[in-house]
């Protein structure tokens, strides 16, 4: 059965990236998010086997998004795609619940090998 997937993004163009490199690697995409608050009541509503989470968006950005998700569901299992490569706001999202962090522009190889270390 093909794992879950829930995309995080405010940019549509990086969703539908996503969306591509994860369908082609057979994972499911069962919804789309364009900003924390959506994200947060799209994985409640969802519950995918992953997250992928941009950080800087609208509305609620992603680390304030990845915090609520993990209080509603600890096992939640979050990924951060975000074009920041900036330390703290790594380490931040890590120290909120996220389990590994994807550099923008991605390699579809190393977005794949994120979600396989988690399964």
């Amino acid at each position: 059965m093909a794992k879950t997937v829930l995309i995080v993004d405010d940019a549509a163009f990086m969703r539908m990236m996503l969306k591509d490199i994860l369908t082609k690697a057979n994972y499911q995409v069962i919804g789309e998010a364009n900003n924390g608050q959506e994200a947060v009541e799209k994985y409640q509503e969802l519950k995918p086997d992953f997250v992928t989470m941009d950080i800087t968006m609208p509305v609620k950005d992603g680390i304030q998004a990845i915090k609520e998700i993990k209080k509603m569901d600890p096992n939640a299992k979050i990924i951060v795609c975000s074009a920041m490569g900036q330390q703290a706001m790594v380490i931040e999202s890590i120290q909120a619940g996220a389990k590994d962090f994807i550099v923008k522009p991605f390699q579809p190889n190393r977005v794949i090998e994120a979600l396989q270390k988690l399964e």
